[in-house]
């Protein structure tokens, strides 16, 4: 078993190591022909218009034939491997009913067979084939060799069809025009700008191949970067010589002999020579060391290739620093990055982002949230699109549909531009809305509120007519410093976002971390940090953390008339409920003890877990008002990581599982007489603003960025006609047949500005 995984690691580490996708495959094929001591390996591959295979590469078949020949999808055996998607054994190719014979290929030797599918994301891609002139069944293990390397191939083929070096005969990526690259919507809006790609410090994958401009000077910045690293591993030795074993410095005397001209040094110089800038040449030279390493058998040895990796980075964080220059951001940047981050988002003027395009990431991941607040349109997990090329380039992000257009062609823009000029003047007409109150034609009262995290989103927020404070995160503030932040330095904060509000109702909920939000000062390192310790689980934990926050929250409202609402985060069971109504009634009277005058707060309830689902009449009893957070019951109702990319298509706000969940919590909390509302993104939606509004849903708290269109919608249909769309959706069994029917809804009544538009070419 182990010399098969050798084998496998081998083939996959030469194939990655190719800039061109055709060498790639067919470095493959003759490796896999030799590891399989077969004949013939082959792989074909679906190009473009999905109804045939081409032969992309051969050893063993005639290699003039590659890219001539073609099989319909309904043809040989290729075509019934791709179309039953699994593996095809055969002793006897020939006699089987489905074989084709193709003329000048060679191939009419050759009697046994084994092809396996090549599928990505439940799409097949191509056939990996081997034929030999024997009459023989594969094995099941050379079998299991050839479906694991399927698998491990179907990646890189879907990031070469992505980038256009996909198939024999295509049009390279940089000189295609309207080339789409599909992710998940982030924030909604369509944007037209420039490229500014963040290189993440000393990421060997993230550098680009690039020819050096000027070979010598690429050899002078090699020769400081490779100094600067000698002298700072001298210093290691020199200041360790004294405290460290010998045996752990010698690693570092390694490390300077790798750096010598006869190691590593002498290798990276030739690749530059060869025409390669320096970061180029040491990332190939790096990968190739790391790669051998990596293959060995000895467990020690095949260690060594992280110092390798990690010496290699060294150079390039040098190297980068050399060349570091100021970015420079056009007037309209769009951002993209491997993960883009928001600090990343605070080094930008805000007048000049036009749009995010992050690789890693979903829709209901921080950044996307922060980019709808921010009303910037984004893309997340678009996991294909060859970011670190797109320096400068001209890109069109769709943020409704989650796609970005490379090279986007006149057309394109022309359409682009037009969308953008809709919402603008949409956006305009929609400002009329802010004094008038969110009342349905039949009467209904919606309370349309916000979520808050920041300082500078009070001004947007009232700017956008809000009724009040839904969800002030509270954990914001802790997480810009590197210490918890004093009760005097919480209640200065709180104090400014009631006073700012006065004197409407502000929700503030209590520190949220854990799960996919941490502090620096006080990490939580779990093996599963969404199920772990995290929200009311934490501050429970530490109560001195928690009863400080309290009376910094009461302080804050103290002569105020708005109403203070404390929100309990990730609670699963009434005793958690009942242990935090305790604290926060001690920490109620030490405030009135110390002669501040302040009213108890009302005490509600975040319904984001199952088990506080189906509990939410017996929490609605002991709590003044329930708040439904959306995005985390979505989570945990489905199972997906909200963050990512691979499962986003999983993560659907309308399932019907969820549509049910949200109708029973309403229930419940009309049942007991308590205020119910929501604060997750889907409140913020067309689709979900109506349906939640027919469950009876009080109070609607989003980004400010949707409270216009929400309140626009709202203030456009009847109640009744919503409860009769509810009754339907409940009746569904798909979050696609909820989306459509929906739509169809909203466009039949007059309401389709509010939703996405898309112009197909």
């Amino acid at each position: 078993m182990e010399t098969m995984l050798t084998t496998l690691r081998k083939i996959v580490q030469e194939m990655t190591s190719y800039s061109q996708f055709s060498d790639a495959v067919q470095s493959l094929v003759a490796a896999v022909k030799e590891a399989m001591d077969t004949d013939v390996c082959s792989i074909f591959l679906l190009n473009k218009n999905r109804i045939e295979y081409d032969l992309a590469a051969t050893d063993g078949l005639n290699v003039a034939q590659v890219g001539e020949v073609r099989l319909r999808t309904d043809q040989g055996l290729v075509g019934f491997v791709g179309r039953r998607a699994e593996p095809i054994n055969l002793e006897q190719a020939n006699q089987h009913p489905e074989f084709h014979f193709l003329p000048d290929s060679g191939e009419e030797a050759f009697n046994s067979f084994l092809g396996v599918p090549i599928i990505h994301q439940r799409k097949t891609l191509g056939v990996l084939v081997v034929q030999q002139t024997q009459s023989r069944k594969f094995d099941e293990a050379e079998e299991s060799f050839l479906v694991t390397l399927a698998a491990q191939l179907a990646t890189v083929i879907a990031h070469a069809e992505a980038v256009g070096d996909f198939g024999v005969q295509q049009t390279p990526f940089q000189s295609k025009e309207d080339n789409c690259f599909v992710g998940v919507p982030g924030a909604p809006g369509v944007a037209i700008g420039q490229a500014v790609v963040m290189h993440p410090i000393a990421n060997l994958d993230a550098v680009p191949e690039r020819d050096a401009e000027d070979v010598t000077l690429e050899l002078l910045l090699l020769d400081r970067a490779i100094e600067a690293v000698r002298g700072d591993i001298t210093n290691i030795i020199e200041e360790f010589s004294a405290s460290l074993p010998k045996q752990e410095l010698a690693l570092f005397d390694a490390y300077l002999h790798m750096l010598d001209d006869n190691a590593l040094s002498g290798d990276i110089r030739a690749q530059i020579q060869r025409g390669q800038w320096a970061q180029g040449a040491l990332k190939k030279v790096i990968r190739e060391h790391v790669g051998r390493f990596e293959l060995m058998e000895d467990p020690y040895l095949r260690e060594r290739g992280a110092d390798v990796k990690d010496l290699g980075l060294r150079v390039l964080a040098y190297l980068q620093d050399i060349r570091d220059k100021k970015i420079h951001f056009p007037k309209n940047t769009i951002l993209v990055g491997e993960e883009v981050t928001p600090a990343m988002l605070a080094n930008i003027p805000a007048d000049r982002l036009s749009a995010i395009v992050s690789i890693k990431g979903s829709g209901s991941s921080h950044l996307a949230i922060l980019a709808r607040a921010m009303d910037i349109p984004a893309v997340m997990g678009a996991i294909d699109l060859p970011a670190y090329d797109l320096e400068g380039e001209t890109l069109v992000v769709d943020g409704d549909y989650g796609e970005v257009f490379t090279r986007p062609s006149a057309k394109r823009l022309i359409l682009s531009k037009e969308l953008i000029e809709q919402e603008r003047i949409f956006d305009e007409e929609l400002t009329d809305l802010k004094e008038l109150p969110c009342i349905t034609q039949d009467g209904w009262r919606v309370q349309l509120w916000v979520n808050i995290g920041l300082s500078g989103d009070i001004t947007r927020s009232l700017d956008r007519g809000a009724e009040g404070i839904g969800l002030f995160r509270t954990e914001i503030p802790f997480m810009s410093q590197d210490r918890f932040p004093t009760e005097a330095e919480q209640t200065g904060l709180y104090r400014e976002h009631m006073e700012a509000f006065e004197p409407r109702p502000v929700t503030m909920r209590t520190l949220d971390i854990g799960g996919d939000k941490s502090l620096t000062y006080f990490p939580i390192k779990e093996e599963n940090p969404f199920l772990g310790w995290r929200g009311i689980r934490v501050t429970l934990d530490h109560p001195e953390i928690f009863l400080v926050q309290v009376r910094a929250m009461l302080k804050a409202n103290a002569g105020l008339m708005g109403e203070l609402r404390i929100m309990l985060p990730m609670i699963s069971s009434v005793n958690e409920l009942l242990e935090a109504k305790e604290l926060i009634s001690q920490a109620h009277q030490e405030v009135m003890e110390e002669g501040v005058k302040v009213k108890a707060p009302q005490i509600g309830v975040m319904i984001e877990v199952p088990a506080a689902v189906y509990q939410a009449r017996l929490l609605a009893k002991e709590s003044d008002f329930l708040a439904v957070g959306s995005n985390d019951l979505t989570q945990y109702m489905l199972a997906v990581d909200r963050n990512n990319p691979r499962v986003a298509g999983l993560y659907q706000d309308v399932h019907p599982a969820v549509i049910m969940a949200l109708r029973e919590v309403a229930r419940a909390a009309h049942t007991e007489q308590t205020g119910i509302g929501i604060c997750g993104e889907l409140a913020g939606t067309p689709v979900g603003a109506v349906l939640l509004m027919a469950m009876g849903y009080h109070v609607l708290s989003m980004n400010a960025t949707h409270l216009p269109k929400v309140k626009w919608v709202i203030r456009n249909i009847k109640r009744s006609d919503a409860r009769r769309m509810l009754a339907r959706v409940l009746r569904m069994n798909t979050a696609e047949e909820i989306n459509a029917f929906m739509h169809k809804q909203l466009e039949e009544k007059g309401l389709g500005r509010v939703l996405p538009h898309h112009h197909d070419l």
